[in-house]
């Protein structure tokens, strides 16, 4: 034998033997292979059983400085020499990390808008982390990207309701928000400037471009203005009604002003619930000052969309399908794991705006050919298939159970708002709209009870002491300087029982901390 063939023979039984070395660590059809994966996941389920769902309180009330010390003490090496067993790894990771991990399950995990997770959809992400589809193109995906095509023609149907209408699946509401005032500027800068911002940056007059959302609307409006190089100052807040809604005859006053000074508004963002109340902009009064000002109409509905698959609560969207374009979030009320969210924008032509052409990834000529590739919609290119959780989630439950919980969780506010009402120490700030409800401590008949520094102080503390003893995890926010609490109702396994063992907490609480 040639003495090239040999070093070719030597160098094959080399690289079979490296590549048998690394065999079991990735999934393929081999039985080594499939045995390291089932008896990965089976300790990992199992730590996450027995450390996390079993656990009955919302937090274990660790603190930050204990917990940190617990982990270093536990893992004194973020990457070791040598691979640990998986069974020793889980199950090290069960006792300190899963078990003091926040539940997000647990009826008394109330704080934010931070849904348990649908069991189908958890099954879901093994699919879609195994299979680790990327979405930006289709010799990436495939089969992925047309599930997530048909998901967006289902949610354009049921957002907007017309046939040029399209999306993508992002993040979450601070990508979609992002997007929708993105598309907006630029095509206010094409059509009113004949500016092209995709080739030229920005024009001297974008220091005057000026966007309108009410001064309720989620921080993300402002965190766009700056990251679009408008900075926050283009953002002008418009004034609510009692109910922490948009006032439209603020708006109008506010554009009036806007235009009188020379300034040029090209973007209004109505919100379908806002953050601390769960409010609903009065969204068909707002497009109607969209349209008068020609303005692109944004609506922020990552809280309130998935009041759509409600009967009974979805005439509070009545003006959605008026929107330019449209947030809407999947791990909120749809009970999606995080993170899963969609852009939709009416007229798909907007998407021009950010489409860029890479040879390697999306070339034309893929186009011509009618290829999709999804990045061209999209400011992410490396994406996750969260479309098929959602898709899940949709066939193991179906529409009226979604409804139902949906339905259950906006009772249970209304409930939970005359439980709270009726305690003559407890002040509620309002009534409503979806299930956030939000109220403070206030004992009456105290002189400290007008003291607003005190008050403040006092409702912090309830914050705290509550989730330390791992009874119940609340949020807290400021209203006009105020300190308040928050419940946000958002578990459909939340009874009114377990409102009233809170409220009975907060009760001992005060007694016990009565040196306040």
């Amino acid at each position: 034998m040639a003495m090239n063939q040999v070093g070719l023979l030597e160098r094959a039984t080399e690289q079979s033997i490296t590549k048998q070395r690394f065999d079991r660590y990735f999934l393929h059809s081999k039985e080594e292979s499939i045995d390291y994966y089932a008896k990965a996941m089976r300790w990992a389920q199992g730590g996450f059983v027995d450390q996390f769902s079993r656990n009955d309180k919302p937090y274990s009330g660790l603190p930050h400085k204990e917990f940190t010390k617990l982990f270093s003490q536990t893992f004194s090496d973020i990457l070791p020499e040598e691979e640990s067993p998986v069974e020793t790894l889980f199950k090290k990771i069960g006792e300190t990390i899963l078990k003091h991990s926040v539940v997000v399950s647990n009826p008394t995990c109330l704080a934010h808008l931070h849904c348990p997770p649908l069991s189908a959809a958890l099954a879901a992400e093994v699919l879609i982390s195994g299979t680790n589809q990327s979405m930006d193109s289709w010799d990436q995906s495939a089969s992925a990207t047309v599930v997530e095509e048909k998901m967006v023609r289902w949610l354009s149907d049921l957002f907007l309701k017309c046939d040029r209408a399209d999306g993508v699946f992002t993040s979450g509401g601070t990508q979609s928000n992002f997007m929708g005032l993105l598309l907006a500027r630029d095509r206010y800068l094409k059509k009113q400037l004949n500016w092209d911002a995709q080739r030229d940056g920005l024009p001297v007059e974008a220091s005057k471009l000026r966007i309108f959302c009410s001064k309720d609307a989620h921080f993300t409006v402002r965190q766009s203005a700056f990251l679009l190089g408008l900075g926050e100052q283009a953002v002008v807040s418009v004034e609510t009604d009692s109910c922490h809604r948009m006032c439209v005859n603020d708006l109008d006053r506010c554009v009036k002003e806007a235009v009188e000074q020379g300034l040029l508004p090209f973007a209004v963002v109505a919100t379908a619930g806002t953050t601390d109340f769960g409010s609903i902009d009065p969204l068909a009064e707002v497009a109607s000052r969209a349209k008068r000002y020609q303005m692109w109409f944004h609506v922020d509905a990552a809280y309130g969309g998935a009041l759509m698959l409600s009967e009974r609560h979805k005439h509070k969207l009545t003006g959605i399908d008026l929107a330019d374009s449209l947030t809407v979030d999947f791990h909120k009320l749809f009970y999606q794991p995080i993170s899963c969210g969609a852009f939709l924008v009416k007229d798909r032509s907007n998407f021009d705006f950010i489409k860029l052409h890479a040879d390697y990834l999306n070339p034309e000529d893929d186009e011509e050919t009618g290829i999709p590739n999804l990045v061209t919609k999209s400011i992410q290119t490396t994406r996750r298939f969260d479309a098929l959780k959602l898709f899940v989630s949709f066939h193991a439950l179906g529409r009226k159970t979604f409804a139902d919980m949906i339905d259950y969780t906006i009772s249970l506010a209304q409930e939970t708002a005359k439980v709270i009402n009726e305690e003559p120490d407890f002040e509620l700030l309002n009534e409503p709209q979806i299930n956030a409800v939000v109220f403070r401590y206030r004992p009456q008949g105290m002189e400290k009870s007008n003291d607003s520094e005190w008050l403040n102080r006092l409702n912090g503390l309830i914050r705290t002491k509550l989730l330390e003893q791992g009874h119940s995890v609340l949020a807290r926010t400021r209203v006009n300087e105020s300190v308040y609490l928050k419940l946000t109702l958002l578990n459909p396994r939340t009874t009114i029982e377990d409102i009233q063992s809170i409220v009975s907490q907060i009760k001992h609480l005060i007694q016990v901390e009565a040196r306040i």
